[in-house]
């Protein structure tokens, strides 16, 4: 597993790497050709729809990422020591990962109701 990830980063910056330089020989080219204007085409295009509820989005994350938390406690203190390390093992990861996902989808929930 920790081969395939290292991998996976490895492949990542590269590609970061090529991508940055890519694209700066794509600017200067842009640049010298005049047209200084057209530069900005490389740029990431910036939301124009403001964002109101993120102290919310990170508040429920939070606080479901505890609840989580606190379930895989509750867990761990009537069950044998097998299963942190046994089969259930992967019971904790999906456990924190459902509680976090419901933090986002009550958030989502939240700002499409939102009055416009």
């Amino acid at each position: 597993m920790t081969d395939a990830l290292i991998t996976a980063i490895v492949f990542f910056g590269i590609y970061m790497l090529i991508k940055c330089f890519t694209d700066y020989l794509l600017k200067r080219r842009i640049i010298i050709s005049g047209h200084i204007d057209k530069a900005a085409i490389l740029e990431p295009l910036q939301s124009k729809e403001e964002n109101y509820y993120p102290t919310l989005k990170w508040g429920l994350v939070s606080f479901f990422a505890g609840i989580g938390l606190l379930v895989i406690a509750y867990f761990m203190n009537n069950q044998n020591p097998d299963w942190i390390y046994g089969t259930g093992s992967y019971a904790a990861i999906g456990i924190e990962l459902i509680s976090i996902s419901l933090g986002f989808l009550i958030y989502f929930i939240f700002t499409r109701k939102k009055p416009s």
